[in-house]
């Protein structure tokens, strides 16, 4: 098996995987990623398409992310890992797809209006 590159994004999360058959590691940014995401909620959604599918110690992944928060960067890694999963074997599209892992989610920040304090908020108005 030849190694795999897939994108996943997230808000502004970019995230670049290389899945190549090995024992398991999971590497984020050259640092191991329980290194990289301390918190158990983070590691559960980067591991996440690999447990469903039953390949947490099949594959070797390689990641560059860039851009977003830590939230933002763990599930664009989710979606990235899930799209190389299908492309290993179809069969994992099955798993994946009703666990809403293989769509891409579209919520980005709302861009701030001129002649407003925010995006949605405005100056306060005076009567008088």
């Amino acid at each position: 098996m030849e190694v795999i590159h897939k994108i996943g994004r997230r808000k502004t999360a970019v995230a670049r995987v290389y899945v190549s058959e090995g024992k398991g590691d999971i590497t984020i940014n050259k640092k191991e990623f329980t290194q990289y995401f301390p918190t158990p909620t983070l590691q559960y959604k980067v591991q996440q398409p690999l447990s469903l599918t039953e390949n947490v110690e099949n594959f070797d992944i390689k990641v560059n992310v860039y851009g977003g928060g830590v939230t933002g960067q763990a599930e664009a890694i989710r979606l990235a890992i899930s799209r190389a999963l299908c492309e290993v074997d179809a069969e994992n599209r099955l798993t994946l797809k009703p666990e809403g892992l293989l769509t891409r989610d579209p919520r980005m920040v709302e861009r701030k209006k001129f002649g407003q304090k925010k995006a949605r908020k405005k100056f306060q108005f005076s009567k008088r």
